[in-house]
């Protein structure tokens, strides 16, 4: 039986992959040493069935119970009601004691039972898809048990439940409220139905062409149609489309032709015994054979035997593993050829030897074993072997495309799949309010224990007076007369009276409040993303509050802050550039120069249309049945003109160089164009634009790249080898055979790699240099650059080359990647540079004035980004979290240094780097004391330095403790910090190290499934449903359809619910103190003896009814200013960040001022009655302490409501009801329940007999006048001499200061921005300048940041253009300098192929980044050649280290 502690671990870590490996045999016996006892498989492995459910339908009731009593407040309680039960402790109605804790577990229990059907939901529809499965064949790998009387038991019931499920959903949706699937399904039954026609044909016609009466329709009628049904959860479902799949009744009995040296044994004779059933999921089991289609999703993790492609390539989709949704090349093992029939399996017999199951996504070694024929006569054969590599396996959770069909072998199953792996368990958030609770709880037990420990003393100090009446008038006590056990039991009886102290109520209550504040997350129509049809969808309840107290935000790149659509938009050729486009980084530039962007970017436009339309008029001249207008997105008639003048030119050769330089796939769009799909969005735009230019790929042949020219006749470019692209080497590589036997290697890459291979030519220097110069100006305009080269291959060079790259990639070794690395340097050397390439990833709508935002609101982002450094970088630009004042600290894990060689760097690892600038720049050691001290420190840092570092910098700073904490202060004092080449666990890792090591709140948020590690370790998870597919969104806490909304739910929402919630909890603790206080001060006057003055009823329902709807009124509808105000004054968040509004002094604060009611309420009341007798109309007194306890309970309650409606920002109809109805409910509640005698015994007629009096409504209005009036007099102060931030904004609303602002206002939407530009509604949003707004909200040393007025130039900003214009000009080259680049730069300038604002130096960095700086890319060029590098050149006008350290040379 598994311990606590083993379940435990299972519960909330992820599961622990199998240690051994794994054999495998199909149509084989196992051998004998993999037999137990018995004769059964010793391997076990699991059913492909997968649960993530924490409960079933058996232990829900037990297990959701003992979760619900880990918290301490029900354990409290019940330990109460347990006391309760005794009658030595004197409670009236024990059952009514039970009441609020019974509701509290029934509505949790409610909760949670529906969140867990919804993931059981989501199992079901992922168990029950359909996947086609070879049958007939015995699998000797597995057991399949005989299910029992109580599994077969489980299995009915579970249908019945998901049947009845199915038919509730169908009533509720109805005709009108179709579900997500079904409109997907009414619109794709058009294709969907044409596509099982002729699957249904073909399979029919391939079985049997003319069926057994001669006819297709009699062979159509032999299949079945089964609807494929899949999950909507990856890995824990999938977003592949649902189609309909075919299922063959019976076996076809084809057999394919015996191909040799494959798994088929020629001397066996199939008999059509096996065949292939549609089967569910949760039936697959390792060995099995298993048959996918297009668009299907793999059912577990396989291993390609074969596919329907002749070349034996298919492509795969992995959004749902890795995020990425570039289709991935795989490909068939070699010894599967042959096998396409069912039959075909009856011959086949192998075994499969694999590592045991490991998370690494992108890793996968295995062997298959298999007996060899060489003819259909050999009837021996040999033993032979073939290695298995993760370009040979399908993992869980991809989705097949551009294949009709692969047959593939099981070899991991449920668990053991690496998607689930690791998937793991989600971890569970508690937000910062949600701990910090917990302090406020335990100091009020511990008051609640001071208050009971003193009522026991002093009754039992009591009991040992003596000779007093209590000796001759009262019964003996259950206790005895020992005042030891008197005093004991009086204290347990005082607890049970003083329960309410701590409130159980609470903790229901802001459940309720976080459900109304997710409702209105999820109904904000300004978070609605239209496109998706995508509202932001919280997926955590819990965290609400957190979101107003973020600090650092860390953020993927591509896809999260682009939108990962890739367009070509420039390219230099043979030293001239072409293209024209205005990107967004470029406008940045302009923006800061004081350029007229509006102006500017109108008339860029009227240039991009009047170019275009010349283009189109070249283009069309040519006969291309590919190209279409509105696919075009380079724009340049130039290139065309000189396209067309020049025929078999530069601009030709660099064209069909991008045509063939890929790994691209076709397929038909429905307008019958190609579509081109590739592993890399890059790739896809530049084959793209070849195509548009008239060369057109057209498709992959057997032997190579079919290619059109300018319409004219196929050619047939044979592929001889293609060497391919990773991180390491960062280029990729085609070795093609002309049509007329010439062969030729090009290779595309990052530009830095290019000019390091480029042959050493001294005459083709000045087109390197301009390359150079372009491909810098592309950087700076925050475009990718590519490079692409060539070199002419002789036959014998070639063959050479090519025997040993062969020999290496049969190599079964562990280094077979090495080697075939090692050799493809080789050839890739001495290469003629041909152009580069400029392509745009554009930025989403309004991510800059988002991330401006979030500056101004004291929030610090982070870029962690898998992508290369330049394009980061480049990004960074465009989104203003870089800037042109900023030096950019670079740390990298590849040991260089900022120096040349006659200076070289002695801090070459990055752990002394980090050191080393922490101290020159910040003078700074990294203590612990300086980690203390960051962590009181929440001010903005100052915008003059980010930092840049790698992931191989982070895998050796993260090992060390001394340096990740000093990495961690560098990063802190720099404004913006961008994390290139990292990993998934790298990133988790990041957020982990500033979310510990700073105590700050955190936030990431990304699209893809890289990001899910990140998004689950911070405080609060931001997924967004993009281009990379849900992965991210559907593990995230809250996702949203575009990264500009994330600005909203912050600003807007998290502060509301941080400012509701650290009002609303402290008004609970205070409200509870003036009920409860009323009760330890009677028990003055009766020696603590346990009486009650209040009716028993009224301390069961005080928190439930008499004053909860107050509380969770303010909890959720409460606003300080509207959300066109929050985000017009972002500096408002700070609160939030610096947590001014919850603390233990504010707590005790409310719980002092709770006291003094309590005071006001009992001893008004005490000392009316100490003086005077009060009588009814029917002349009865009114003086029994039940009646004292109604003054009481009536001051209390309404005292209780009205501060609550005085802490409320926001009055209206609807607060103003709810406070007047839950006072008026206590009324009516003491009315009804002391009108029967039954019911209310000694509390019998208390409603007439009080309200009949007037002294009763003269306390009542007089009493709650003094409870109310220090607050009164403490808020107007306040406001008058120590005005808070949001004081003072409230005032400018009232006085209109904001009456011009949009009821909607958005700066991040572009309505809103087209709105500002024709109207100047901006000039209005920022009356509230810093010297009227109060530091209340701020610590030392911070100031509020606002935002100037639009069109405002305030000193700050002219200083900063004219900063930025003079350094600007201080880094370009003179025209007259003596540098052969500065000289080629300065002509290129006169003849407008170069922009005079860009610089050849780049921006200022720590290091060299090996950037797409002209003068980087030279120096790595003229280590090669005869071009003297600018360290070189003493006396030239070229910035040198002396004028650079001057100027302040920046980009």
């Amino acid at each position: 039986m598994p311990s606590i502690q083993s379940y435990l671990t299972g519960l909330f870590r992820k599961p622990e992959p199998p240690q051994e490996s794994r054999q495998i045999f199909v149509n084989e016996p196992l051998p004998q040493e993999l037999l137990d006892e018995k004769g059964l498989p010793k391997q076990k492995f699991p059913e492909n069935k997968v649960n993530t459910t924490k409960f079933t339908a058996w232990n829900f009731l037990p297990k959701d119970l003992a979760l619900q009593f880990m918290n301490i407040a029900n354990c409290y309680f019940l330990f109460i009601i347990i006391l309760g039960a005794f009658q030595i402790f004197g409670v009236q109605s024990p059952a009514m004691q039970c009441v609020p804790l019974v509701i509290i577990i029934v509505l949790t229990a409610t909760k949670d039972a529906i969140e867990d059907f919804r993931r059981a939901k989501s199992d079901h529809e992922m168990n029950t898809s359909r996947v086609h499965m070879l049958v007939g064949m015995e699998n000797p790998n597995v057991v399949v048990a005989e299910l029992n009387v109580w599994n077969r038991l489980s299995a009915w019931l579970s249908r019945k439940v998901w049947a009845m499920n199915d038919d509730v959903a169908k009533r509720i949706r109805g005709r009108k409220g179709k579900s997500v699937v079904e409109r997907r399904e009414r619109q794709d039954s058009d294709v969907i139905k044409s596509r099982i026609e002729n699957q249904a044909v073909s399979a029919a016609t391939a079985s049997n062409p003319q069926g057994d009466d001669g006819s297709i329709v009699s062979a159509v009628s032999d299949l079945r149609l089964y609807p494929t049904r899949v999950s909507e959860v990856s890995g824990v479902g999938s977003l592949a489309p649902q189609r309909t799949s075919i299922s063959t009744v019976r076996g076809t009995g084809k057999v394919s032709k015996f191909v040799p040296s494959t798994v088929s044994n020629p001397s066996v004779k199939p008999v059509g015994n096996y065949r292939f059933r549609n089967t569910y999921w949760q039936y697959v089991n390792v060995g099995d054979i298993v048959r996918v289609r297009e668009n299907e999703e793999i059912p577990s993790d396989v291993v390609i035997l074969s596919s329907s492609d002749k070349k034996g390539l298919c492509y795969v989709e992995t959004k749902n593993l890795d995020g990425e949704t570039n289709l991935k090349p795989k490909q068939v093992l070699q010894c599967g050829r042959g096998l396409k029939h069912a039959s075909d399996f009856e011959r086949a017999a192998f075994s499969v030897e694999t590592e045991a199951p490991t998370r690494n996504l992108y890793k996968f070694r295995g062997v298959i074993r298999y007996r060899s024929f060489e003819s259909e006569d050999d009837l021996v054969g040999t033993d032979q072997s073939e290695a298995i590599s993760y370009d040979n396996v399908l993992l869980r959770g991809c989705i097949l495309r551009n294949a009709d069909w692969v047959l593939c072998c099981v070899l991991a199953t449920g668990k053991d799949t690496k998607i689930m792996l690791n998937s793991g368990k989600t971890p569970s958030k508690r937000s910062r309010m949600a701990k910090g609770l917990n302090v406020f709880v335990l100091t009020n037990f511990a008051l609640l224990f001071v208050m009971c420990f003193a009522a026991g003393l002093i009754n039992g100090l009591f009991y040992r007076q003596k000779n007093t009446s209590r000796t001759f008038f009262e019964y003996e006590p259950y206790a005895g007369w020992s005042p030891a056990a008197n005093g004991a039991v009086d204290f347990f009886v005082n607890l049970i009276l003083y329960q309410t102290l701590v409130p159980i109520s609470l903790y229901i209550t802001i459940e309720i409040i976080k459900a109304f504040q997710t409702f209105f997350i999820y109904s904000d129509v300004g978070m609605y993303y239209e496109e998706l049809d995508m509202p932001c969808t919280p997926k955590s309840w819990s965290i609400s509050d957190d979101l107003g107290q973020i600090e650092y935000v860390f953020s993927d790149k591509t896809g999260t802050l682009t939108q990962n659509v890739m367009e070509f938009k420039k390219c230099t050729v043979d030293g001239k550039q072409y293209g024209i486009s205005y990107t967004d980084a470029e406008q940045g530039l302009d923006k800061k120069q004081g350029v007229d962007v509006g102006s500017k970017l109108i008339q860029k436009q009227k240039q991009i249309a009047e170019d275009r339309k010349e283009m189109l008029e070249e283009l069309k001249k040519v006969n291309n049945d590919q190209f279409r207008e509105d696919k075009l997105t380079f724009v340049s008639s130039s290139f065309v003109r000189d396209l067309h003048a020049s025929p078999g030119g530069k601009n030709e050769e660099f064209m069909l160089a991008l045509a063939l330089c890929h790994n691209v796939m076709t397929g038909k769009g429905p307008d019958g164009i190609i579509e081109y799909k590739a592993e890399s969005p890059d790739e896809s735009a530049l084959v793209s634009v070849a195509r548009d230019m008239g060369i057109v790929f057209r498709d992959t042949g057997r032997d190579g790249q079919i290619i059109t020219r300018f319409g004219g006749k196929l050619e047939n470019y044979r592929l001889l080898q293609s060497i391919p692209f990773n991180s390491t080497r960062k280029r990729m590589s085609v070795i093609i055979q002309f049509p007329d036997g010439k062969i030729v290697l090009y290779c595309k890459g990052a530009d830095n790699v290019i000019f390091e291979r480029l042959k050493a030519d001294p005459s083709n220097e000045e087109l390197a240099a301009k390359t150079a110069i372009h491909l810098g100006e592309f950087a700076e305009e925050g475009l990718r650059t590519l490079c692409v080269a060539k070199r002419d291959l002789s036959e014998q060079e070639f063959s050479s080359w090519h025997a040993k790259y062969l020999a290496a990639s049969k190599s079964v070794d562990e280094n077979r990647e090495a080697k075939m690395e090692a050799i493809g340097e080789e050839i890739e050397k001495d290469l003629v540079l041909l152009g580069g390439t400029a392509i745009e990833d554009r930025l989403q709508q309004g991510v800059p004035t988002a991330i401006s935002l979030m500056r101004r609101a004291g929030i610090k982002l982070w870029v962690l980004t898998g992508d290369k450094v330049e394009t980061a970088i480049s990004i960074g630009f465009s989104c203003n979290l870089l800037s042109n004042e900023m030096e950019l600290l670079v740390i990298r894990g590849d040991g260089k240094g900022e120096t040349d060689e006659k200076n070289p760097s002695t801090e070459d690892d990055p752990c002394s780097v980090v050191a080393s600038m922490l101290a020159n720049k910040f003078g700074l050691s990294g203590t612990p004391e300086d980690i203390e001290a960051a962590r009181k420190d929440h001010s903005t840092p100052q915008q003059t330095s980010a930092v840049v570092v790698d992931g191989r910098a982070l895998a050796e700073i993260m090992a060390d403790e001394v340096a990740q904490r000093r990495f961690l202060l560098l990063c802190k004092r720099c404004s913006s910090v961008i994390c290139c080449r990292v990993s998934p666990a790298q990133k988790a890792e990041i957020v982990k190290m500033v979310k510990d090591g700073l105590k700050v709140m955190t936030l990431a948020i990304g699209d893809g499934a890289n990001d899910v590690s990140m998004i689950q370790t911070a405080n609060v998870g931001v997924g967004i449903a993009g281009q990379e597919g849900r992965q991210a969104a559907m593990s995230s806490d809250y996702s949203i359809g575009q990264f500009r909304f994330l600005a909203r739910l912050l600003l807007v929402h998290g502060r509301w619910a941080y400012r509701r919630f650290a009002e609303m909890i402290p008004c609970f603790f205070y409200k509870n103190v003036v009920f409860v206080f009323p009760l330890f001060w009677y028990g003055i006057f009766v020696n603590f003896d346990g009486t009650y003055l209040y009716e028993y009823s009224y301390l069961m329902i005080f928190n439930l009814f008499f004053t909860s709807v107050p509380v969770i009124t303010m909890g959720c509808l409460d606003q300080d200013v509207s959300s066109s105000v929050s985000l017009a004054v972002p500096e408002l968040y700070r609160v939030g960040v610096i947590n001014s509004e919850w603390s233990i002094k504010k707590f005790t604060h409310y719980m002092l001022e709770g006291m003094y009611q309590s005071f006001v309420v009992f001893f008004f009341t005490w000392f009316l009655y100490w003086q005077g007798v009060f009588n009814n109309q029917n002349g009865l007194n009114v003086d029994y302490r039940f009646w004292l306890g109604v003054y009481c309970a009536h001051v209390a309650v309404l005292s209780c409501n009205t501060f609550v409606l005085f802490r409320q920002y926001r009055w209206d109809w609807l607060t103003l009801l709810f406070s007047f109805l839950s006072f008026a409910i206590l009324v009516f509640w003491t009315g009804v329940w002391t009108a029967s005698v039954t019911s209310s015994t000694s509390f019998y007629k208390a409603a007439p007999e009080c309200y009949g009096t007037v002294s009763f409504w003269a306390i009542l209005a007089i009493g709650t006048l003094c409870c109310l009036l220090p607050r009164i007099v403490e808020d107007t102060i306040n406001q008058a001499v120590f005005p808070k931030d949001i004081d003072i904004v409230r005032e400018q609303v009232r006085k209109g200061k904001f009456a011009g602002l949009p009821e909607d206002y958005d700066p991040t939407s572009p309505q809103y921005a087209a709105l500002a530009a024709r109207e100047g509604a901006a000039s209005e949003l920022s009356e509230t300048s810093e010297s009227s707004m109060g530091k209340g909200d701020l610590e030392s040393g911070e100031q509020v940041a606002t935002a100037p007025a639009s069109g405002a130039e305030t000193p700050s900003t002219r200083n900063r253009g004219f900063s930025i214009k003079k350094m600007m000009g201080l880094a370009s080259f003179k025209k007259n300098g003596h540098s052969a680049l500065g000289r080629i730069k300065a002509e290129m300038e006169r003849t407008g192929q170069s922009s005079p604002r860009s610089s050849i130096d780049g921006i200022r960095t720590s290091a060299d980044l090996g950037l797409s700086t002209p003068a980087n890319l030279m120096r790595v060029y003229t280590s090669r050649s005869t071009l003297p590098t600018a360290a070189e050149q003493q006396g030239g006008d070229v910035p040198g280290e002396n004028e650079k350290s001057e100027t302040g040379n920046v980009n």
